[in-house]
């Protein structure tokens, strides 16, 4: 790819991210039509992105975008800090104990025999999962405006009836350039019929902070590559003449962990006593039939790097604790630490983890805006990512159903 400056004087999303020296990725020529009136809505999701990446030299299309348009200072994850959890809390508002995906993996008593989990395709297209809440895409379809969502917690499901007009279904295969071209192919159908609201999820950058750690050149590699991708976004949209609205953000952060730094609950706890339906960061343990004093017992005490605690009794600063799926017990783990169930899985243990507690540092992600509706060089204090919900639903002009967020933190950064 060639790398160019060109210096733009008229003040839009385009312009902003030509005038930094972005690399330029080769795409095919598209039909000029008059795209004056179409302002998409378009989100984009970077797993696992930390916003202290920007620093790392290799996000030129990213720090332009903050840098001309808005960025927040940090945006603080809901707890557990993961990723189906919080991808659910950015398109509904909601905190996972409101909305019900209140993990990767769960139970629940009202759908015996199955195992909620990334990995059970079956389970994610279940709509009885997801239907505690109503995100984004479904209530734009509901009020006639039409999505495309490119991989997207939730958006394979036919959440009360509803799909997306148009979506894929999730595959890590598919490279970061190709699903930027989807999204930008489907803004290329007739007016009537393109999607007025649209996503793309990156998944590289968790991958990498997962197999090598946050602090690798691996995770900077990632980085580098998700930013030519959204360059390939922006170069799309200005070929195309649409003036977008884009509002770039990350679930959560990552924390450097290792084998060595793991809390062995079968060294706690009799493992006939219990069984554990999540772990790594945190952990959620439900004892089996009345063993639940034993469990308590053995759990509740103190332990070097962990606090667990009664699922009703988990501090008020967490807001999770009340859903019926979290697991009756919950033990978290300090940063940089693992609860696994025994010897083998600590032997297993990635090299990076997310799930932290929500405040800590390690954990908080990434807001970039820029478009038509931003102001430009504007930078926001930390807010809670439940904010980003009633900010799509201003700019899609669709009435918000009720959330957890506010647009009140997010409001000093819009024109109008």
């Amino acid at each position: 790819m060639k790398k160019t400056c060109i210096k733009i004087a008229a003040y839009s999303l385009f312009s902003l991210a030509m005038a930094g020296c972005v690399s330029q990725s080769q795409q095919a020529p598209v039909a000029q039509v008059d795209n004056s009136n179409y302002r998409p809505v378009i989100l984009v999701s970077i797993d696992g992105f930390k916003p202290e990446y920007l620093g790392r030299g290799v996000t030129p299309t990213l720090n332009a975008l903050a840098k001309e348009g808005v960025r927040a200072e940090s945006m603080r994850p809901s707890f557990p800090s993961i990723t189906f959890p919080n991808h659910y809390t950015l398109v509904t508002g909601l905190r996972p104990d409101h909305h019900g995906i209140v993990a990767n993996t769960m139970d629940d008593k009202h759908i015996a025999g199955v195992r909620f989990k990334m990995s059970n395709k079956e389970a994610v297209l279940d709509r009885r999962w997801w239907d505690g809440a109503e995100p984004v895409w479904v209530t734009a379809e509901k009020n006639q405006v039409r999505t495309g969502i490119m991989f997207w917690p939730g958006s394979e499901a036919a959440i009360h009836g509803v799909r997306p007009s148009a979506y894929k279904a999730f595959d890590e295969t598919v490279t970061p350039a190709a699903r930027v071209d989807t999204v930008l192919g489907w803004m290329e159908q007739p007016a009537a019929t393109r999607p007025g609201f649209l996503t793309v999820y990156f998944d590289q950058v968790d991958h990498a902070g997962h197999d090598f750690g946050p602090d690798t050149k691996e995770v900077t590699a990632a980085a580098a590559t998700v930013d030519a991708a959204i360059a390939r976004l922006v170069d799309g949209l200005r070929a195309r003449n649409i003036n977008a609205n884009i509002v770039i953000v990350s679930d959560h952060g990552m924390a450097a962990t290792s084998p060595q730094r793991t809390i062995q609950l079968d060294k706690i706890a009799q493992p006939a006593n219990y069984d554990v339906v999540v772990y790594g960061s945190f952990a959620g343990i439900e004892p089996r039939s009345g063993q639940e004093d034993a469990v308590a017992t053995a759990l509740l005490k103190p332990h070097e790097h962990m606090q667990c605690w009664k699922k009703e009794n988990i501090p008020a600063r967490y807001q999770y604790g009340k859903h019926p799926r979290v697991p009756r017990f919950i033990c978290s783990a300090d940063v940089g630490w693992l609860v696994v169930p025994d010897a083998k899985a600590a032997a297993k243990a990635n090299s990076g983890a997310h799930g932290y507690d929500n405040l800590s540092k390690e954990m908080q992600a990434l807001f970039i805006a820029n478009g038509p509706a931003f102001k430009k060089a504007t930078v926001l204090p930390a807010f809670d990512n439940v904010d980003v919900y009633p900010l799509l639903m201003k700019l899609l002009r669709v009435p918000a159903r009720p959330s957890d967020g506010r647009i009140d933190a997010i409001q000093p950064a819009l024109v109008q």
